[in-house]
């Protein structure tokens, strides 16, 4: 599974990451990628920064997630 953060470099974005960091200690297939430039903020139509992308699939934008909230968008976001 891949996370991708996108705008990580503003103050949210770097709550995000941690809150992201913190959810991956508990799994062994997570792979986290930041993602901070303009074109990606594009090519993945992040209106609000920071960004959340799970498996390139765009699931939140413009909040600071809790670890729950974002183990719930990656169980919704998995195929069953």
């Amino acid at each position: 599974m891949v996370i991708k953060i996108v705008g990580s470099n503003c103050s949210n974005g770097l709550k995000l990451k941690k809150m992201v960091e913190r959810f991956a200690n508990d799994y062994e297939n997570v792979e986290i990628k930041i993602l901070d430039n303009k074109k990606d903020i594009e090519t993945y139509q992040v209106k609000n920064i920071p960004g959340l992308l799970i498996n390139d699939q765009l699931v939140s934008e413009g909040k600071i997630l809790t670890v729950r909230e974002i183990s719930r968008l990656v169980n919704e976001a998995s195929p069953a």
